[in-house]
């Protein structure tokens, strides 16, 4: 606690709104107004029926000045890291099969939002602050290990360079083309993990040649030019050449796609299996429809800059928490669907539903720990979907995504 208090003053007298009680609430998924959340929260607590006023909107927001969004961020770690160590993640022939990937979120529109975030200037009305995230995903395990927001201004490979410090060997990177750069792929040897990533066929003078000599692989030395022998030396990362296994991928509608791997042995890793590699990276781009769409990832339950930060990684957080939960349920899912067409899976829209409210009691009753859960895996396994193999459509370009005005907070 003390590490991530704002002073040494803080939290040391006694209040409703404790350090631990303000953290509960905070990851209660918040969607609706401050003072409608704080009722509810605070009648669930005492189990009364009727909600009473115990905490007002305006004591929230002086008692979460106190409290700095690190706090979310080393619990997550902390649950990342006993998922590893305490139950057994899939894995990708044993490698721990990882995404990265970032969006953009709009975030309240005030003039310090505006100064520490960055602004996008649309073709009709005034500035528009937002911001810049990014996750480093397991996709095989659906838990984001590191998260990130920040000022627009940032650039992704940064953002990515960030989330390399919690890589470990035994990781395979996957990168989508935005990311591909001689120091990212040497900072990601350099942790002694390994990559795969989708080229740019005419952004590479070695990816353009590899494609007109019409060969479907091709191991190749990746020399640094002057440009990415400045970049290694900001970094202090070596500027030697890179030996990279070029992989032809030719997809459904005739596409030539050009990945780049750090896996050399041919024999234990054909290129034939590239493809559907690649393509295991897709549910990092899901994740963010969770993000913004399940848990409202934008609607934010303050306006400053602490606020955003609280809110986007205690949501981060909680999604974590709800498929580290739904483990135990897919087992018995995907076991009891073995034999079926397709396999199933937990329908994570509906379980993240649950965890409304749920969540707190989770936290604040131990004893009531252990009927709850088997009360939620129920529910998991009993709303479930299924997997449907080579599915694809066309990516809808101009989705208006729904706002959320402060000012304007749905009711329950």
């Amino acid at each position: 606690m003390v590490r991530h208090r704002e002073t040494g003053k803080d939290f040391t007298r006694d209040r409703c709104l404790t350090f631990i009680i303000l953290i509960t609430f905070l990851l209660n998924l918040l969607k609706r107004s401050q003072q409608d959340e704080l009722d509810e929260f605070f009648k669930l607590l005492s189990g009364n029926e009727i909600a009473i006023r115990v905490v007002s909107k305006s004591a929230f927001t002086q008692a979460r000045k106190k409290l700095k969004a690190g706090a979310f961020v080393e619990l997550n770690h902390v649950q990342i890291g006993y998922f590893y160590q305490s139950l057994c993640p899939q894995t990708w022939m044993g490698w721990r099969l990882l995404a990265v990937d970032g969006s953009t979120v709009q975030v309240p529109n005030t003039p310090e939002n505006l100064a520490h975030f960055g602004a996008w200037h649309p073709a009709k009305g005034g500035p528009c602050p937002m911001a810049r995230i990014s996750q480093m995903f397991d996709v095989l395990n659906q838990l984001t290990l590191d998260a990130i927001i920040g000022p627009k201004s940032i650039g992704e490979r940064e953002l990515a360079a960030e989330h390399f410090a919690h890589l470990r060997s035994g990781d395979l990177v996957l990168l989508d083309r935005g990311y591909p750069a001689f120091w990212l792929f040497a900072l990601v040897r350099r942790k002694n993990a390994h990559f795969c990533a989708r080229m740019k066929v005419n952004g590479w003078k070695v990816t353009k040649r590899f494609v007109d000599s019409g060969l479907n692989e091709q191991i190749v030395s990746l020399q640094p030019g002057t440009t990415a022998k400045q970049d290694c030396g900001k970094r202090n990362l070596s500027a030697n050449p890179i030996t990279i296994r070029l992989i032809r991928v030719v997809l459904d509608d005739g596409e030539i796609e050009v990945l780049a791997t750090s896996l050399l042995v041919t024999k234990t890793y054909p290129s034939s299996m590239f493809k559907e590699l690649y393509h295991l990276r897709w549910p990092v781009e899901e994740q963010y429809k969770i993000f913004k769409m399940r848990i409202e990832i934008e609607n934010f339950s303050g306006k400053s800059v602490l606020a955003v930060y609280q809110d986007f990684h205690a949501k981060v957080l909680t999604a974590n928490l709800t498929a580290i939960l739904a483990r135990p349920a897919q087992e018995v899912v995907t076991q009891d669907s073995a034999e079926k067409k397709y396999l199933y899976r937990v329908n994570m829209t509906n379980a993240l539903s649950k965890m409304k409210d749920t969540i707190v009691w989770l936290l604040h009753d131990l004893s009531l720990v252990p009927r709850m859960l088997i009360s939620l895996w129920q529910l998991m396994i009993k709303t479930i979907e299924p997997i449907r193999p080579g599915r694809s459509f066309p990516r809808i370009m101009r989705v208006k995504f729904k706002k959320f005005p402060v000012s304007y907070k749905p009711t329950r």
